[in-house]
Order: structure tokens, then C-alpha cells, then sequence
């Protein structure tokens, strides 16, 4: 039987470069506070390949760990698949996500670095679930800014956040200048850039509170590690192989925390068949496959400091979707530099195809899944039916189902009842939000 790992394995010393530095901007609003604490950001930065789960994460990652693993054979039935599918499930726990295999080692950090209210900004709600649920856990005050649109789709996220104590705050809010400007301009006032600026601002604002981020840093990909390696083991035991490893990317935390364990033991000799990663992300929000390599700007504030990473632009506005989670600006500086160098691939799914291959995987497999991950399986029937040009899965593939869909069901009910087509992305507006921005070298540097 598959035990839950007792160290996450760090991807950067298999990457062959360094992540390109992060630039601090013209305008930083005021002195910077440094809240991170030093674990997360060694965590970040050394070639260390294996860190040891703190015992008291451990402990509570065995309430629901290792996340199970099977073979969807009724759901390679129903689309035609001429080759396996797996899946990962993380939605078994009390957040519904693979967001609480970060929320907890964070709350743990930030607990014992003497911090005792933590804040975020959070677009479907998975990850304020998650952040609320560890902070109780550790004895720590949460406050939540909720982008307002996805809120109101799903008022039971903010339940469930509430339930935990948890303070929420639909955003855009009152409560910050971000919030109350956005407020003010049409068509600024429903993305997750500006429910974390409104979180970094809320947080500047009192020294006993941290902000604290749920994927885009590299020490919440290494968290989310868990996944991919536990994943190898199963897959090991059912003796089976596979050559396609599949994610949704928001930021890039579930789909970094399947893929890239591959991609270390691929690059240390550890496995035989070599790995197609490939980051599925929404047409709405297309940065990986439309959009420019770059700094930008990690929230709405502009104050913090610009990462490298393959982005849509911060003041891009983002049209509206069921799948909010997807809804972020940018990739993670570390999948946008594996981007960069073809270490991974993407792709881009339609709302409307993610709904419909969750809706077939619920049929078939009797597991809602969240209308992120569906983004997820409709790439995988894509590659295992053969409809993906350039993705071949001879011997199979592995895909995440990084959370359940059960408090997401207005999305599958305007599915039901004959979802509008896609709005694609305007090709215009793309090129007037990126014009402006400081392309990453090839080398890395600025």
C-alpha cells in the first residue's frame, strides 16, 4: 500500500538554469515588510532536492492522504479512448482541493515565524477554503478577499470559510483603495489579481498580519509535490506506465504538484519512459499558449516585486467563467520558465468542453469533479482519443482531478441548460495589456 511521503521533492536542481530574479518596481507604495518566512523562502530558492514534512503537517496530511488513484476504464469507454487514463483525485478533503496540501504547511511556517492572522485572495474559493480550515487548525485568525462574481456563484465556499471562522470579503470591497477604485471602473472588478491585491494591501495595513499566497511561489508547487510522487508509487504498484501527466493551471500549483515529480525522476534516471507534461488552462485566460513571457505584476496593487512569467497582463479584464480558478493573469515563474524552454507544453480548453468532460466524468466515474479540473479531462480525452496533434500517449496518461465540483454546481446547471458559447479572448485587447511589459531575456536575466 502507497504511504504518504515524508519529504516533498524540489524540482530546481533538475531545471539545468536558475529562475530568472524578480525586479522590483518603480513604484512599491510605501517600505516593504518582509513576512515570508525564511523556510518558505529557502524553500523557493536552494537546489535542495528533498524536504522533510514537518510532523505536524504530516499528521494532519494523514487524515486523508495518499489521495486515491485509479484507472477511469468507464470514462475511456464513453469518449473512445484507445489508451488508459488515470486519474489523481484530490478532492477528499475538508477543502475539496489539492489547495490544503499548501494551506497547511503555510499556516504551520507562518504559525511558528509568530504570525497570528493570516490574509488572501482567493478566485473559486478553493483555496479560501483551504487557507480557513488550516488556520484553525493552527490556532490562526484568516481573513479572505473573494472575487465578488465567483462568490456569488457560490455561496456555500463562503459557508464553508465561515464555518472556520474565516472573515470574507467579496472583492471588489470597500475595505482598500484597489478595491474601491476597481469598484469604480467597469469591467475591473472581477479578477483574482485584484482579490490578492486587496489582500496584500488589507495585510500591509497591520504588522501582526501576513499575506499569503496559495500557488503561484515555487514553495507551494514543492508542497503540492505530494501528488506526483505519491501518483508514481501507485502507478508502480498497479504496474502500470504512463507517457502523459496532465493538469489545469491557474498559477500552476496542482498541475506542478503532479508534473513535475515526473519530470525529476525522468531527469534522474528514475523512470524508463520519458513524460509529456501539459498544462491545460482556460481559452479565457491564456497566457501559456497567447500570451508574452515577461515581467508583470503578481496582483493589482503594482506594488510588489515583477516576476518572470508568461502572462496575459495584470490589467487585463478577464472575461467572466464558471471556472474562476483558472481566472489569474500569469503562470508560476517556475512553469512559465519550463514553458519558456519546452520542458512542458500547453494547451487550451473552452469552458464549455471543460463542463462537458466533467459532466462525462461524472456519469461515468460518479465523481464531480470542480469545473477547473474538467479543463483537465477534456485535454486528456483530446490526447487519448488521438485529437491532439503532437501529444501521442502510446502507453497511457495520468491526469489530476485537483477538486470536486460539489459546490460548483450552478456551473453544471447553466451547462444543463445550454451554456453559451465561448467568448475567446481578444487578440486586441491581449497585445494592448502585454505592450508595455519588460521581456525576460533568453538567458534568464532582464
Amino acid at each position: 500500500m502507497t504511504e504518504t511521503p515524508r519529504a516533498w521533492r524540489s524540482v530546481l536542481p533538475h531545471l539545468g538554469y536558475e529562475l530568472p530574479a524578480d525586479v522590483t518596481p518603480q513604484r512599491t507604495g510605501g517600505p516593504m515588510i518582509a513576512t515570508l518566512p525564511l523556510e518558505l523562502i529557502r524553500q523557493s530558492v536552494a537546489t535542495r532536492e528533498f524536504w522533510p514534512i514537518p510532523e505536524p503537517v504530516a499528521e494532519r496530511y494523514r487524515s486523508y492522504r495518499p489521495a486515491p488513484l485509479w484507472r477511469a476504464r468507464r470514462f475511456e469507454a464513453e469518449i473512445g479512448a484507445t489508451v488508459p487514463i488515470y486519474v489523481k483525485y484530490e478532492g477528499g478533503n475538508i477543502s475539496g482541493s489539492h489547495k490544503f496540501n499548501t494551506a497547511l504547511a503555510q499556516a504551520h511556517y507562518y504559525h511558528r515565524a509568530g504570525f497570528r492572522e493570516l490574509v488572501t485572495g482567493t478566485g473559486a474559493g478553493q483555496w479560501g477554503s483551504a487557507l480557513a480550515a488550516a488556520c484553525a487548525a493552527f490556532g490562526i485568525a484568516c481573513t479572505v478577499f473573494m472575487v465578488g462574481g465567483s462568490l456569488r456563484d457560490k455561496p456555500y465556499r463562503g459557508s464553508l470559510m465561515r464555518l472556520y471562522n474565516a472573515e470574507l470579503h467579496a472583492s471588489p470591497s470597500p475595505l482598500t483603495h484597489v478595491g474601491r477604485v476597481a469598484a469604480e471602473r467597469s469591467g475591473q472588478g472581477n479578477s483574482l489579481a485584484l482579490a490578492i491585491g486587496e489582500a496584500v494591501e488589507y495585510a500591509r495595513a497591520d504588522p501582526k498580519r501576513a499575506f499569503c499566497i496559495g500557488s503561484g511561489e515555487t514553495y507551494s508547487i514543492l508542497h503540492q509535490s505530494v501528488i506526483g510522487l505519491e501518483a508514481i508509487d501507485q502507478l508502480a504498484a498497479l504496474d502500470a506506465s504512463v507517457e502523459a501527466v496532465i493538469g489545469c493551471v491557474g498559477a500552476g500549483s496542482n498541475f506542478g504538484g503532479l508534473a513535475l515529480p515526473f519530470f525529476a525522476a525522468d531527469s534522474a534516471g528514475e523512470r524508463d519512459v520519458p513524460t509529456d507534461l501539459i498544462a491545460v488552462e482556460s481559452s479565457t485566460t491564456p497566457k501559456l499558449t497567447r500570451g508574452v513571457y515577461a515581467y508583470d505584476h503578481t496582483d493589482s496593487t503594482g506594488t510588489g516585486p515583477m516576476e518572470a512569467m508568461y502572462t496575459i497582463g495584470s490589467g487585463y479584464a478577464i472575461p467572466a467563467s464558471h471556472s474562476a480558478g483558472l481566472r489569474f493573469h500569469g503562470a508560476a515563474k517556475l512553469i512559465s520558465a519550463m514553458r519558456y524552454r519546452d520542458q512542458i507544453s500547453a494547451l487550451a480548453v473552452g469552458q464549455r468542453e471543460a463542463l462537458t468532460a466533467g459532466r462525462t466524468f461524472a456519469l461515468t466515474e460518479l465523481v464531480v469533479p470542480a469545473p477547473e479540473s474538467g479543463h483537465a479531462l477534456a485535454a486528456a480525452a483530446r490526447v487519448a482519443t488521438g485529437r491532439e496533434p503532437g501529444h501521442p500517449a502510446r502507453r497511457g496518461l495520468l491526469v489530476c482531478i485537483s477538486g470536486h465540483g460539489l459546490l460548483d454546481l450552478a456551473a453544471y446547471d447553466k451547462l444543463l441548460a445550454g451554456l453559451p458559447e465561448d467568448r475567446a479572448a481578444d487578440s486586441h485587447a491581449l497585445r494592448a495589456a502585454t505592450a508595455s511589459l519588460r521581456a525576460v531575456h533568453p538567458m534568464g536575466g532582464a
